[in-house]
């Protein structure tokens, strides 16, 4: 058991990817070509991303993981929406007028 909890071996290899300079290059190149949190700015909110999310959880497949797609956003909203999305729960956005989003 690590840390953060009971965790497969397999989920405990790929954690350690996020620890290697290869993803530390990727995470500055993504958050270098989109600075803002791209979930705020569905809401029209502005906000520093700080995170990359792995748009689609890439469950070890190294593809996915070394190539995306990423998502930059905000760490409210990796903690939140990129939690849920990654344990396969829907999400509903919606849009600034107040309307869900498909």
């Amino acid at each position: 058991m690590t840390k953060h909890g009971p965790r497969s071996a397999e989920a405990a290899a790929y954690r350690k990817l996020y620890k290697t300079a290869r993803w530390r290059r990727i995470r500055h190149a993504q958050l270098a070509d989109q600075p803002l949190c791209q979930w705020c700015i569905e809401n029209d909110i502005v906000e520093e991303a700080v995170e990359v999310h792995h748009d689609g959880a890439h469950r070890g497949n190294l593809d996915k993981f070394w190539y995306g797609p990423f998502v930059s956003t905000c760490k409210p909203c990796h903690a939140s929406r990129g939690q849920r999305e990654d344990l396969g729960q829907k999400t509903i956005r919606f849009g600034p007028d107040g309307w869900p989003v498909e």
